[in-house]
């Protein structure tokens, strides 16, 4: 976050690493938060659990999820066993993404000398997004989330650094194509030819060993790259000396 809480609430997925384990729960160090945290044996794993160490270890990193807080004490509690397997993958991208985010902004305010006024810039910013991620997203987006007045060198820095930094997701498809030709004279030649016009329309083809052959075709969503697919198929379906089958290979 922007500006970080002090606290997280609960039920709130937060990463953490184990400091020291004890015999009935271990001591850990929400990463996030700069502060520790409690874990109770019997939130480590489901089951009963005989030897805790079989479990966890000292400076194993992972995801948890708030179990317990008291604002007063300023203890948490948390617990390992009620995250699932999504809940982690997605806590661990989140955080990649944001580390991420707030680096851009960071070599920003270092490029255009404005460091001292970074957490004046930051209390503005986060009345208008809570994120880096975020901020960085709608800026990619070329959408105005900068606070009025941004010093416009910051904001051309930050812009280009995003640009750079941002590359689009490419999404792939892959097809397995029998190609076989009724013409027995110029069966192979046609075939050549057909392949040819195939890569034309932006399909990249694969003899993998006759009769079989890999269609794959990219673009910025699947969408896209299925209609090359498609458009190679109409290709095929033109020539009626040839006798085709197309399978998907996503999984």
């Amino acid at each position: 976050m922007i500006i970080p809480k002090k606290l997280p609430d609960k039920g709130d997925i937060v990463l953490i690493k184990i400091n020291k384990v004890m015999r009935y729960g271990a001591y850990c160090e929400l990463v996030e938060y700069k502060m520790d945290a409690y874990l109770p044996i019997g939130e480590v794993a489901s089951g009963w659990i005989k030897n805790i160490h079989e479990f966890i270890r000292e400076g194993q990193k992972d995801a948890a999820k708030v179990s317990f807080i008291d604002p007063v004490k300023n203890t948490v509690d948390i617990s390992l066993k009620k995250v699932t397997t999504k809940e982690k993958k997605d806590k661990i991208n989140d955080h990649n993404l944001e580390k991420r985010a707030e680096k851009i902004f960071n070599n920003a305010i270092v490029a255009s000398k404005l460091e001292a006024k970074k957490q004046e810039m930051l209390a503005a910013i986060a009345q208008k997004v809570p994120t880096y991620t975020e901020l960085i997203t709608l800026i990619h987006e070329n959408k105005e989330v900068l606070p009025k007045g941004t010093d416009p060198k910051f904001k051309k820095i930050l812009e280009e650094l995003v640009e750079k930094s941002i590359r689009p997701r490419i999404y792939q498809v892959s097809y397995t194509v029998d190609l076989q030709s009724f013409d027995m004279k110029r069966g192979i030649s046609l075939i050549k030819s057909v392949l040819a016009e195939v890569e034309k329309a932006g399909v990249a083809v694969l003899y993998i060993g006759a009769p079989h052959y890999q269609f794959t075709s990219e673009g910025s969503d699947y969408p896209t790259a299925e209609s090359k697919i498609k458009a190679a198929e109409k290709i095929l379906e033109a020539h009626r000396e040839l006798s085709f089958s197309m399978k998907s290979n996503k999984v």
